[in-house]
């Protein structure tokens, strides 16, 4: 990048935190910070969906899964197609009506609704630390991208990465602090385009023509780079089927329980419009976003052979500061960036809800205004960005530590929240007792390094015990409970 590329940064990210201040000053209550007044377009909300599932994080963790594995890895995103329709035809159905009549702002308000205070409150935990640890993954996603682009000589002599991490949680912390769920959403919108329109225009092309396009790919690159069998993941020789079931079983469930994906399901205005805005979040994951990011990924390989797998959600950032033209660069960076920062913003203003709403409001602080709710979000939105930037230092690679918080997420959460949606017997006690089960199971297998059958992740044991769990104390401790049909 030269001094050109960085004043196209440098105004970019200016006019985006301005858009965070204009919505800030904007924001009266509590619905216009989380869900957006309830009332968002179809686009804006579900390519708001697409910027903060895929995100920056997943962009260059996607990149470096093409460097690794080829065209196999695709079937990564694909989970986001299949969590995205069966969310569309499942639940946004049942959702609405009771969001509808109780003005629902976060996913516990829900199982707060079909069980009891107790779910809830473990339910905020769970998924307030989980998303912790997701802005964790975006923060060090923007570190990767800066220390390769930006900053690739740190003032002050500090090391280009560490330089990298500190600017971008400070950036992403100020600009989430500022906005609120409106803010985010339309930025999305706009950064999101941007960001397509960079990589299918400009990046993708000029990156094929740098390798010698598709020929000069396949002359370069291993053949098993374009096997689109997902036995080809990974190593292959089968154990790719294992790695897909990983990725299916660890990240579709994720749609059911996401923090982020309720409040924009609350956010929409009605059920056609909710389900609009999955479609098209689902057909942008894949197959658009999942070829546009690999292919990437498979450039860079060719481009630099010489990096280790260690090092390969690298090849991508350098591949964009190496190949685009003086101008463009800029833009595109700014735009990944900005991708970055649309997932983690969404992410910690989810764990902030979490924490504000679900937390200091029913226990703490219960006679609070409007506007002193305001500014106590704004608070508690500081005080877990700080957390978050320490919890970014803790992972090597993006791909892994969104991974373990999909992981967090799911294990204690998923089967609780299916049985809350379609198993009338479901009780309380069976709920928390599958959050427990199933979520200190799959810590425990992830903090002992436990090595388990056919490679299997600790998520799917987890998960069996959470709905063992949760079936034996629901038929052994009934309760009256809302049914199904109630909460539809």
């Amino acid at each position: 990048m030269i001094w050109i590329d960085y004043l196209i940064f440098i105004l970019y990210m200016l006019g985006i935190l301005w858009i965070g201040y204009y919505h800030f000053r904007r924001n009266k209550t509590e619905d216009d910070y989380y869900v957006g007044g309830r009332n968002v377009p179809p686009t804006a909300l579900g390519l708001s969906i697409v910027a903060t599932d895929v995100g920056g994080g997943f962009s260059i963790g996607l990149g470096g899964v093409g460097f690794l594995m080829g065209l196999s890895g695709t079937w990564l995103l694909f989970t986001g197609l299949l969590g995205a329709w069966l969310c569309a035809v499942f639940i946004i159905p049942r959702i609405k009506g009771p969001d509808l009549e109780n003005k629902m702002l976060t996913y516990p308000d829900f199982l707060r609704h079909r069980f009891d205070n107790r779910v809830a409150l473990l339910a905020a935990l769970i998924s307030g630390g989980g998303y912790l640890l997701f802005t964790g993954s975006q923060i060090l996603a923007g570190a990767k991208l800066a220390s390769e682009t930006a900053f690739r000589q740190a003032p002050f002599g500090m090391d280009p990465f560490t330089f990298s991490l500190y600017v971008m949680g400070f950036i992403i912390v100020v600009y989430t602090v500022m906005g609120g769920i409106k803010a985010v959403i339309y930025t999305d919108f706009a950064q999101w385009i941007i960001l397509l329109a960079g990589l299918i225009f400009l990046a993708i092309p000029l990156a094929l023509r740098e390798v010698g396009g598709f020929a000069g790919l396949r002359a370069t690159l291993p053949e098993g780079f374009f096997n689109l069998s997902p036995g080809a993941i990974g190593a292959g020789e089968g154990s790719g089927w294992v790695t897909f079931i990983n990725w299916m079983v660890t990240i579709v469930p994720i749609w059911l329980v996401g923090m982020t994906l309720y409040q924009r399901m609350y956010a929409a205005k009605g059920v056609k419009e909710a389900r609009k805005a999955w479609i098209i979040a689902g057909v942008f994951e894949y197959p658009i976003m999942a070829f546009m990011g690999v292919t990437l990924g498979m450039c860079a390989r060719a481009m630099y052979p010489e990096l280790t797998a260690a090092d390969a959600e690298r090849g991508l950032p350098m591949l964009i500061n190496e190949v685009l033209p003086i101008g463009i660069t800029g833009v595109v960076v700014a735009a990944y960036f900005s991708a970055i920062m649309s997932t983690a913003d969404s992410c910690l203003v989810a764990s902030s809800g979490n924490l504000t709403n679900d937390l200091l409001q029913r226990y703490v602080c219960k006679k609070l205004s409007s506007k002193a709710v305001m500014r106590l979000s704004q608070a508690v939105t500081l005080l877990l960005g700080v957390v978050a930037i320490s919890f970014a230092g803790m992972f090597q690679t993006v791909l892994d530590s969104i991974l373990y918080a999909y992981a967090f997420l799911v294990s204690g959460l998923f089967i609780p929240t299916l049985a809350a949606f379609f198993w009338p017997r479901a009780t309380s006690s069976g709920a928390l007792a599958g959050m427990l089960a199933g979520g200190g199971l799959t810590v425990g297998l992830i903090a002992f390094k436990v090595s388990l059958p056919l490679g299997l992740d600790p998520v799917v044991f987890g998960m069996l015990l959470s709905a063992v769990a949760l079936m034996v104390v629901s038929l052994v401790l009934p309760e009256k409970t809302a049914t199904s049909n109630e909460t539809a």
